[in-house]
């Protein structure tokens, strides 16, 4: 019988973080979405404004919104654990989850932010970067950066939901620094 393998840490544990979150909003009715797993303007003083900082991104509306940074994430993510190693990748998560926390509390003091769609934005854009080699610029970055930037900027001006846009770029711009700045992992190889 074959065992399982807890292959990505860090992916699965947002994912399965997440999905206690989600299973934790469900049964308080909302509240503990609220006072952990979304971000918002609130008093410094409070110990909780620095939890939410990190914690948004493990807050979800509902399953939908769940499912739909999950199942990417889940995709993309463990190819670039692989590739980078756990602890550059849970640091970029955490930078990336403190920027957009901190951008949201200053640029939207009047709204909330949670879901791990910045993180999700974030791989997206380091993936595209995956095939950098010798200084050259991938043309697959270019195509993704264009694409994605284009959807978001259109999303901003003219869609009135209640999707963070800009953070999602904030989450992307975090990937194109991360996979410019950070070198994968050297893999160990045998010399016979």
């Amino acid at each position: 019988m074959k065992k399982l393998d807890y292959n990505s840490p860090v992916v699965l544990s947002l994912f399965f973080l997440s999905a206690a979150a989600l299973l934790l909003g469900t049964i308080t009715n909302g509240w503990t979405t609220q006072a952990l797993f979304s971000v918002y303007r609130s008093s410094p003083v409070n110990p909780l404004t620095y939890v939410r900082l990190v914690g948004h991104v493990l807050g979800h509306a509902n399953l939908e919104h769940f499912l739909g940074n999950m199942l990417l994430l889940l995709v993309i993510g463990p190819p670039l654990e692989e590739k980078y190693g756990s602890g550059p990748l849970a640091l970029g998560i955490l930078v990336t989850a403190v920027l957009s926390g901190v951008l949201q509390i200053l640029l939207f003091p009047g709204s909330a932010l949670l879901g791990a769609s910045g993180i999700v934005f974030m791989m997206i854009m380091l993936a595209s970067l995956s095939g950098m080699k010798n200084g050259k610029i991938p043309l697959t970055l270019i195509l993704v950066a264009l694409l994605y930037l284009g959807q978001e900027a259109y999303s901003i001006i003219f869609v009135r939901d209640n999707v963070a846009n800009l953070m999602h770029i904030v989450g992307g711009a975090c990937g194109t620094v991360f996979g410019y700045g950070v070198t994968p992992k050297q893999r160990l190889t045998k010399s016979f």
